[in-house]
């Protein structure tokens, strides 16, 4: 009798549903920004902070909008702003290359990801942040001031979404475009320069708004409102405004514009992150064609060609190749040359200024020789080598104070020389010059004593920090005190001019320009002379407070 055998039983294997890719994405942006802000109390701080500014921003727009509702103006006001805002979005990722970390789609090219489904994911995590939801609430804001009627309300509830998404798109799409630029070299320094972006920005902020109130208001503006009516996504709340006036074919004609503009967008993103993953990259094979240039041309450059020959010109070219490859002297002398032309001659187009304006750009690039050593940071022992005596302390001094004259001397010239144009008073040009070079010469005098006596470290990888911690008092030393002693010894020159004014003897005032040229000449020889020992006595005291970043 066999056994009574029972029939083998499979196991029944249940797969689990497999998450779609964009709600893979969202959560691991949810994670990712959880996580980060899990590591320092005080980016939680930072972050809690912003969310806490955003919302008392968008609240008050909103509110803003609100009142605005029913006004004459309120179209021009709703559809500048979006525009603005869009404007915002677009050059956001290249001066904040690492603004979000979180999507950068160079981590994604190991990936099996079809670019279409990778879009729409990236698209849509994209939305989850403060940015996105500030860039809603504005958009809901402006929608409120201008729709009037049923179609204008439909129209608005397409709007709002609509130019938020276009905006996130775009900021996307650019930043896809310029990855490569973005994580090089390049792109930090683009970060480095968004401060001077902003404050150059708000000088054209500032001057446009007085310009403005003497133009006749928010009249004046109507011209640019009909030309960024069109530009999406301005566009879409200019819909909402047309369908509020009853012009629905032309609220048709926006909001579809602003649509097929997302859908480029998207296009253009795709085809940037097809780019992205499929081709390499060919910056290594640019730099290696290059290198191989400059070895069979044999490696003189245009530079060592005008430069002086001997310790001069290399110290020249060192200190010139400083200003054009380090981010943060780079940034430093941008900074420099933009603020000390803009305010001379912001104030000359205001009507407010004067010539003497000039010296501004003079003081802000003599303060460029303060801490001549901190730029060279740890490098600085290779420099210490070559120095043993005053005399090669003298020479490495002269040599950087010449290649900063080599830039700051003609801009200051420029600077005055245009300022003067601007006001019409080219008879005060002599005088101002003279001023001027007066200034900038005792600037780089007692800068190359500071640099001597009150050296500090320049971090380079930490971000817009310019002092490493627990320096910050001999900078202000260094830059209060030399500016201090700058305008001290200006003041010969400055009661020169007074008093040739006060005694009307203007036929004079043109000797002022030798005389500040010569009295600037001989500040800096003097203080040359004076750092130059010192430096040579304290090499070891210079190299241990350079390195500390």
């Amino acid at each position: 009798m066999s056994a009574a055998t029972s029939p083998a039983t499979s196991p029944v294997t249940t797969t689990a549903p497999v998450p779609s890719l964009t709600s893979v994405f969202v959560r691991l942006k949810l994670a990712l920004l959880r996580n980060g802000l899990r590591q320092s109390g005080g980016r939680t701080v930072a972050y809690i902070l912003s969310i806490v500014f955003g919302a008392v921003l968008a609240a008050a727009m909103v509110l803003a909008f609100v009142l605005l509702r029913g006004s004459a103006d309120a179209d021009t006001v709703a559809i500048l702003l979006t525009g603005v805002l869009a404007l915002s979005w677009t050059v956001m990722p290249l001066f904040i290359p690492s603004g979000d970390e979180t999507l950068d789609p160079s981590r994604l090219v190991m990936l099996p990801l079809r670019p279409r489904p990778l879009v729409r994911a990236l698209l849509v995590a994209s939305l989850v942040g403060v940015g996105p939801a500030l860039t809603f609430v504005l958009a809901l804001g402006a929608v409120l001031a201008l729709a009037h009627g049923a179609a204008a309300t439909v129209l608005a509830v397409l709007a709002v979404p609509l130019t938020a998404v276009t905006c996130v798109a775009l900021s996307r799409a650019v930043a896809a475009a310029n990855v490569r630029l973005l994580t090089s070299r390049k792109g930090r320094d683009l970060a480095l320069l968004s401060g001077l972006v902003i404050a150059v920005g708000m000088q054209f902020v500032n001057f446009g708004a007085q310009r403005l109130g003497q133009a006749g208001g928010l009249e004046s503006l109507e011209p640019a409102t009909a030309v960024v009516g069109w530009l999406p996504p301005a566009a879409a709340i200019g819909a909402v405004d047309s369908a509020s006036k009853g012009d629905y074919a032309v609220a048709a004609a926006r909001l579809l514009l602003t649509a097929a503009v997302l859908v480029a967008l998207v296009y253009w993103w795709q085809r940037s992150l097809v780019r992205l993953m499929v081709e390499p990259d060919g910056s290594t094979i640019g730099a290696a064609s290059d290198a191989g240039a400059k070895e069979k041309s044999g490696g003189s450059g245009l530079l060592a060609r005008v430069l002086p020959g001997g310790r001069t010109g290399a110290v020249m070219e060192r200190s010139l190749r400083y200003i054009w490859r380090d981010p943060k002297t780079k940034a430093a002398w941008v900074t420099s040359l933009a603020i000390g032309l803009i305010v001379p001659l912001f104030n000359a187009f205001q009507g407010a200024g004067s010539i003497y304006f000039a010296c501004f750009a003079s003081g802000m690039l003599g303060m460029l020789m303060y801490n001549q050593f901190g730029q060279d940071g740890s490098a600085f022992w290779m420099v210490a080598q070559t120095v043993s005596t005053a005399a090669d302390a003298y020479a490495e001094l002269r040599a950087r104070a010449l290649a900063l004259l080599a830039i700051t001397l003609p801009f200051t010239v420029l600077v005055t020389g245009v300022t003067a144009a601007v006001l019409g008073d080219w008879g005060q040009f002599p005088e101002a010059l003279g001023l001027a070079l007066g200034l900038l010469g005792a600037m780089v005098g007692t800068g190359a004593v500071t640099s001597a006596s009150f050296p500090y470290s320049i971090p380079q990888d930490s971000g817009y920090k310019n002092v490493a911690p627990g320096q910050g008092g001999l900078a202000w030393i260094s830059i209060m005190g030399g500016m201090l002693a700058a305008g001290v010894l200006c003041s010969p020159l400055i009661g020169a001019t007074v008093y040739l004014h006060v005694s009307d003897q203007q036929s004079l005032l043109w000797l002022l320009l030798p005389a500040g040229t010569l009295y600037g000449t001989l500040l800096i020889l003097a203080g040359l002379k004076l750092a130059a020992p010192r430096t040579a006595k304290r090499l070891p005291e210079i190299l241990t407070a350079v390195s500390k970043g």
